[in-house]
């Protein structure tokens, strides 16, 4: 274990290897799954996504990014979803991780990506690295009769089609957009489209809405559902609930505060399955642009960043918000202003107020108007990557 470590861009030829150190980090594939994940992974490395580290010629740990794009209060920010994070494990504990993992926000920023969002599969190697937790994925159990009675018999809806990859995209944007939601990821076209070929998915389609919907064993799994009124709300639900002759149990990935919860009767099981997931500002001025804000704030503050592994992020700076958009400048003030890790940044950029960043020792001072700008609705997210 003597041989030097680096950090290279995977090719297909190294994806055994990388195959071998996933089933010993996460179970063994079978032979249908490993080929189903041998096609994506090469997706990977012809876009140059796909990434490793080196012990002289062999692979010792590797981890790949998707190009996403994430709503961030109503507006979408291209975001790298590290994913598929494994070390050898005999070379854990050794910094391999840690080499691996600051590859991959240099090489994430290289691209342009103003932020990075992963699922943790331990949290401390991250939080060195300025991740901190951002928000929850939730998964919600209804009867299906419950979802069933809900009606909208008078909204018409049809099955979705590979065509509609675009319109789909659309009709997110249109409900997501104007209802300043954050955390959730927008798909490229190609693979929605992709999607929607899949025979095992069931879409139907409204005029302000769809849902997509499958089988989970013998019950129902709600993937995504967008209705832009409360009839085809109803009427998506309902549609979905009227397998209550077989399917007993509909699981849902929504927000806690989806309407559906206002809609029915009776609450959902109480039994909610919730993952976190983290998230780190790469390029903070990008990453402040991008994101939207209230429009009915005006607000003209200033903060100072410490960000030991991104340096370009560190220093003073000056946050302008108006007319729901914001501004990043540099600063040379000299009064009191509050400052922020890597890891409160990215906690405050989704929501944590300062009194909690400074209870958790990941901000000093105080200003009130950095939390009126940060906050909104609480982060979530329907996709596991």
């Amino acid at each position: 274990m003597t041989d030097e470590l680096r950090f290279v861009d995977l090719t297909e030829d190294q994806l055994a290897e990388v195959v071998g150190i996933r089933s010993r980090s996460f179970g063994l594939i079978s032979a249908a799954r490993r080929e189903q994940w041998l096609a994506e992974a090469r997706e990977f490395v012809t876009d140059g996504r796909y990434f490793g580290v080196l012990a002289g010629e062999r692979v010792v740990a590797a981890a790949r990014i998707w190009d996403f794009d994430q709503w961030w209060a109503g507006r979408p920010v291209r975001m790298a979803g590290v994913a598929g994070v494994v070390v050898a494990p005999e070379f854990r504990g050794r910094g391999v991780g840690s080499l691996l993992m600051r590859g991959v926000l240099e090489r994430s920023k290289a691209y342009g990506f103003p932020i990075s969002v992963l699922y943790p599969a331990t949290v401390v190697i991250y939080r060195h690295l300025g991740y901190e937790f951002a928000g929850g994925r939730y998964k919600f159990s209804f009867p299906a009769a419950d979802l069933r009675a809900l009606g909208g018999k008078e909204v018409p809806l049809r099955p979705g089609r590979p065509e509609d990859a675009e319109l789909l995209l659309e009709l997110v944007a249109g409900v997501r957009g104007p209802g300043r939601e954050s955390g959730l990821l927008r798909w490229p076209v190609a693979k929605v489209r992709e999607w929607l070929e899949d025979d095992d998915n069931f879409v139907y389609v409204g005029e302000d809405g769809f849902t997509a919907y499958t089988w989970d064993g013998s019950d129902l799994r709600v993937d995504e559902l967008v209705a832009g009124s409360e009839a085809t709300a109803r009427a998506l639900w309902a549609t979905v609930g009227s397998g209550s002759s077989i399917a007993k149990n509909v699981f849902a990935y929504v927000s806690p505060e989806d309407p559906i919860h206002y809609l029915l009767q009776h609450e959902a099981d109480p039994a909610t399955t919730y993952q976190r997931w983290m998230l780190r500002l790469l390029d903070v001025p990008a990453a402040i642009a991008g994101r939207g804000y209230n429009p009915a704030l005006t607000i003209d503050t200033e903060l100072e960043i410490d960000d030991v592994e991104l340096p370009a992020n560190s220093g003073r700076w000056r946050l302008k918000i108006s007319d729901g958009s914001g501004e990043l400048i540099p600063a040379t003030g000299t009064t009191p202003a509050p400052r922020l890790s890597a890891r409160g940044l990215a906690a405050l950029y989704a929501g944590t107020s300062l009194a909690t960043l400074r209870a958790a020792g990941l901000a000093t001072g105080d200003d009130e108007r950095l939390d009126a700008a940060f906050a909104g609705s609480a982060p979530y997210m329907l996709d596991y990557f």
